[in-house]
Formats: structure tokens, C-alpha cells, sequence
């Protein structure tokens, strides 16, 4: 018990200890997201762009497109 209370002083109390948790936080959320990513491309492999499909950073020909009709002019 007491080395279990000695290895939790040493990964909260100390600079090391607290770059060794962030780090390994880092590495856990990146296998995570890594997973996560093959895991989508294979269920959505074939998927082409169709007319409806939006996408986050959109490369139309339309530059500086608003929702306000008065800004399209």
C-alpha cells in the first residue's frame, strides 16, 4: 500500500511526474482519435461528393459567400 501511496505523490507532487501524466494523456487521446479515424474510413470508403454534401473547410468557387444576400453582391 505504501508504494501505491508513493508512486501517486510522486505522479502529482512532482514536475516529472505531472510531464509523464500529461504525456501519457497526450498518447492515450492519440490512439484514441487513430482508432477512431480507420474506423470511419473503412465504414466510408467509397462515399463521393455529392451536390448535397457540405463539407467544413469547402473549396466552391464562391469566395467570401455569405448567408446575408445583401453581402453576395
Amino acid at each position: 500500500m505504501d508504494a501505491v501511496s508513493q508512486f501517486f505523490g510522486w505522479l502529482f507532487g512532482t514536475r516529472p511526474g505531472v510531464i509523464a501524466l500529461v504525456a501519457g494523456g497526450i498518447v492515450l487521446f492519440l490512439i484514441i482519435s487513430v482508432c477512431l479515424e480507420v474506423k470511419t474510413r473503412k465504414r466510408f470508403k467509397n462515399h463521393e461528393k455529392k451536390e448535397g454534401d457540405w463539407d467544413l473547410f469547402d473549396s466552391d468557387d464562391e469566395s467570401g459567400w455569405s448567408e446575408f444576400e445583401e453581402d453576395n453582391k
